[in-house]
């Protein structure tokens, strides 16, 4: 089931994992560092366009992030086949 704050806490481990500052992420989606520190947090979500950029930015699925599995499966482009 979604939440706010398991997005959030997901969102910071990947950003984390990839040693990754908030402002980095803040600027690859073109919002304030406190923005980012608010969804982090569960304060605060994202827009659909938002969560796309994130999936494809840390190669994993949205149901990941939303919480609807449990393990962070490889998002692939259809693009790429």
């Amino acid at each position: 089931m979604f939440t706010k704050e398991q997005f959030g806490i997901r969102l910071k481990g990947l950003r984390q994992k990839r040693r990754e500052a908030q402002n980095v992420l803040g600027a690859l989606l073109g919002v304030s560092t406190a923005q980012i520190s608010d969804i982090e947090n569960g304060k605060a979500s994202t827009t659909l366009e938002k969560l796309a950029i994130i999936c494809e930015h840390y190669q994993v699925s949205a149901d990941y992030l939303l919480g609807l599995t449990g393990a962070p499966v490889s998002f692939h482009r259809k693009d790429e086949g």
